[in-house]
């Protein structure tokens, strides 16, 4: 008799890709987007490192003096790090049953992003660009964000953020609310000849001050503006300090909650279960020992 196991954990976000049934791409699947294996531990720690690299071979190419005594030994990382990245969106590609969800996904235009640039640079000369080929090159520091893929704490934050995303919103909306009040305020008082010209100037020295920047371009120059002014500046260690409470609550929200792996289960090929969970949470069958790094 089978027992089902409720759980309000959150499938994995891999899970819409399609995991395959059997074979070498079930292998490969397991190797590229289970985290929680051993061999898929490992694989996520050599793409970081190569991502880590292959970032600082892009800021070396931008110095001038570190470009001209070593542009052989430039170009030729640049060229082994993408033929790696290419292997692997082309890997990814292939073992997902729904290859083009993944192209079409956040992680695989990022992935397109960071080898399409090279190829761009090496089939379309300099000399017919109308735009500079460096900004193809320096395209390839979306590479970055690559690692978002490989690190849990990513997940966390972006979870968190996501979360909280509507009462940052309202608390967004509040702030321009009060930006716009002080700044038509502003442009009555001060007037255009203190160099509140226009009330989106006005709103422009607001959000400055507010923000506690004070680039100091404009300035009030009479004593009810400098008032208003100084209010600002307070209202505005309140105004930073909001937004950071509301995603610290999230994120400690989510703490408190069990954390989800990318185990999976091989009768309904379910995703997401506990790490001491027994029975599937969708089907009901006994699920494998868990194997973790």
């Amino acid at each position: 008799m089978t027992q089902t196991v409720s759980s309000t954990t959150v499938t994995p976000p891999q899970a819409q890709f399609g995991r395959p049934e059997s074979g070498w791409r079930l292998r490969l699947y397991t190797v590229i987007f289970e985290a929680d294996t051993p061999a898929g531990r490992r694989f996520d720690l050599g793409l970081i490192a190569a991502i880590l690299f292959s970032i600082l071979v892009v800021m070396f190419d931008s110095v001038q003096a570190i470009n001209r005594g070593h542009a052989a030994l430039i170009d030729a990382l640049e060229w082994i790090f993408t033929a790696l990245f290419t292997v692997e969106y082309l890997l990814r590609l292939a073992c997902v049953r729904y290859p083009l969800r993944y192209a079409t996904s956040f992680f695989g235009i990022v992935d397109l992003l960071s080898v399409l640039p090279t190829y761009l640079a090496f089939f379309v000369p300099e000399v017919h660009l109308l735009l500079d080929v460096r900004i193809l090159r320096l395209l390839r520091i979306f590479r970055i964000l690559k690692l978002s893929m490989y690190v849990q704490e990513y997940q966390v934050l972006t979870n968190a953020v996501r979360a909280s995303r509507r009462k940052i919103m309202v608390f967004l909306s509040i702030v321009m609310m009060v930006v716009l009040v002080m700044a038509t305020i502003m442009y009555v008082i001060e007037g255009p000849e203190n160099g509140f010209t226009s009330i989106p100037k006005a709103m422009y020295w607001a959000i400055v001050t507010m923000t506690t920047v004070g680039y100091g371009d404009i300035t009030p120059h009479t004593d009810i503006g400098e008032m208003i002014a100084s209010l600002m500046m307070l209202l505005g260690w309140g105004v930073l300090a909001v937004p950071t409470g509301i995603v610290t609550a999230e994120i400690t929200t989510q703490r408190l909650t069990r954390p989800v792996t990318t185990r999976t289960c091989p009768h309904c090929l379910s995703e997401g279960h506990e790490a001491d969970a027994k029975y599937c949470k969708d089907c009901g069958e006994r699920l494998p020992p868990y194997q973790h790094a």
